[in-house]
């Protein structure tokens, strides 16, 4: 790989624009996620991804979140009652 970055820069130029646009988000993602509630990380997700909850199971969805199952389902019921 560092031979075919070698000789040809764009190519080098492009995955390296590409990795640091996924480790700004990446880090984007854990800086919030660590600054919010259960509620405010669900509603984020559901509104990024409005119809990934038919696709994905959600104890999936829960480790997505950094939260429990049970968790996650408490914050589903809250927000049904409102």
């Amino acid at each position: 790989m560092n031979e075919i970055f070698d000789k040809t820069p764009s190519i080098e130029r492009y995955f390296r624009i590409k990795t640091e646009s996924y480790i700004s988000s990446f880090q984007k993602r854990i800086i919030g996620d660590l600054s919010k509630t259960a509620r405010e990380q669900y509603i984020d997700f559901v509104n990024t991804y409005p119809n990934i909850e038919q696709l994905v199971k959600n104890y999936h969805i829960a480790s997505y979140l950094g939260i429990t199952s049970e968790s996650l389902s408490r914050v589903r019921k809250e927000i049904a009652r409102n």
